[in-house]
């Protein structure tokens, strides 16, 4: 090859291998990947509350988790016989993480919460009344088009609303974190996922918000119902996908979203993914047991054992910040940690159990063990640290004390620096190590 060629080739590699060492918040070179990055991180559009450490931001995040609990445990608790839960009755989620996708043609950015334990997407369009100031501008794009109350997805949306007679746009109604709600239109038009452009992807076109919380640009639903990403790309992707979340300490590089079986890691450690015929959307798996250090936990198997009439059970979770066990589980696990651990040990938000940074040390590690796979929590992943480094808290907290407070969920902090595969379709979660950030 010609020696100036092979010069020109060498300086375009230069600039590009620059240009991304320059912008460390850039996409994978070959945009095979969705990017994820914490909601909270400098990569991140959306601007950090006015906190003074780590642990006062996963504190602030996960002030919310217990409305989530409750929220999961509701739908894990509806029974064969039971009316559906009635329109904009759903406390949705909280998120954490979110990707960068393209709506619309041409391609609008926006940066989406990602929700294993949702099944729709949903949008803030132009025109919306309480939006925040970035929408989806619906009249620009040209395979923009609505769903009307004659289309089988409108049914398939939760809280929708049609006239008996005629037809209409399909309209439905949702509330989220508790405080707030919001009205949208059943639409479509194209979705584009790094190199992939889903064609005709149904979601929800938001028109009016009440109160702060709902996510500024939407939601992706990554669930099992008909209406979640997962559900409608199924010829493209098989139902399968795989995310790996980044350290919330972690401000300029970001996890990914694989869609799809290629590129999937290869040797991974599996345990089954269990249905739960009557919120067939949570991904339930089955935990048998967890140990601090050696010591494996009593805990007795009724309070483990996965029940689809009443919804108990564990499922893995991306929008819960902080791992959340039923009472006596969780009693049982911090006592025995305590135990190893020298006091004492104050409480610092939802952590009741912080002590001494020095004596991180001697801090036992924590094991889930599920059916086939036994997961030993890194300490990033199970401990936490205060403003100034003195205290470290075991980062777990008991699930809220309700009616229901049967479901036990793995969050995204214990989920950080690891890839999690979804395989529903072989009934098959895995779980290994990598390094997201």
């Amino acid at each position: 090859m010609d020696s100036a060629i092979v010069a020109k080739i060498f300086l375009f590699a230069l600039l590009i291998s620059s240009t991304r060492a320059l912008d460390p918040c850039a996409s994978q070179a070959d945009g095979s990947d969705l990017s994820i990055v914490p909601i909270y991180s400098k990569c991140s559009p959306f601007n950090p509350p006015k906190q003074d450490s780590l642990l006062n931001t996963v504190l602030n995040m996960a002030s919310k988790d217990p409305q989530r609990l409750k929220y999961l445990s509701s739908l894990a608790a509806q029974m064969t016989t039971s009316v559906p839960i009635a329109p904009g009755k759903q406390v949705l989620n909280i998120g954490n993480y979110v990707v960068r996708v393209k709506l619309g043609s041409p391609g609008q950015l926006m940066f989406m919460v990602l929700d294993t334990s949702n099944d729709a997407a949903w949008v803030p369009c132009s025109g919306c009344f309480g939006c925040s100031s970035t929408t989806f501008i619906t009249n620009i794009s040209s395979t923009y088009g609505s769903l009307d109350c004659s289309m089988a997805q409108c049914t398939q949306a939760h809280g929708f609303s049609c006239p008996a007679t005629g037809t209409s746009s399909c309209l439905f109604n949702q509330s989220y974190g508790g405080d707030s709600s919001f009205s949208a239109s059943l639409v479509q038009d194209s979705l584009g996922l790094a190199n992939d452009v889903i064609p005709n992807f149904a979601f929800g076109c938001i028109n009016s918000i009440s109160g702060g919380s709902i996510p500024p640009q939407g939601l992706l639903g990554l669930g099992r119902g008909p209406l979640s990403l997962i559900s409608q790309t199924e010829s493209l992707y098989s139902g399968l996908f795989s995310y790996c979340l980044p350290s919330f300490k972690s401000y300029y590089f970001s996890g990914s979203l694989k869609l799809g079986p290629a590129g999937q890691p290869k040797n991974i450690r599996t345990t089954p993914l269990l249905r739960n015929p009557h919120r067939p959307s949570l991904y339930y798996v089955n935990l048998t047991g967890v140990s601090v250090g050696q010591i494996r936990v009593p805990i007795a198997s009724e309070l483990l054992t996965f029940d689809p009439n009443t919804g108990a059970g564990t499922i893995i979770d991306s929008g819960t910040v902080i791992t959340r066990f039923i009472e006596p589980i969780y009693t049982a696990i911090r006592d025995e940690f305590r135990k190893q651990v020298q006091g004492p040990f104050p409480s610092i938000g939802a952590f009741d159990t912080c002590f001494a940074a020095t004596n991180e040390a001697v801090a036992p590690a924590i094991t889930l063990h599920l059916t086939g796979l036994n997961l030993v929590l890194p300490m990033e992943n199970s401990l936490i640290h205060s403003s100034a480094g003195s205290l470290a808290c075991l980062a777990m907290a008991a699930a809220p004390n309700n009616v229901n407070s049967v479901l036990n969920v793995i969050a995204n902090l214990q989920q950080q620096n690891l890839r999690i595969l979804f395989d529903a379709p072989n009934s098959r979660l895995g779980i290994a190590r990598e390094l997201c950030n």
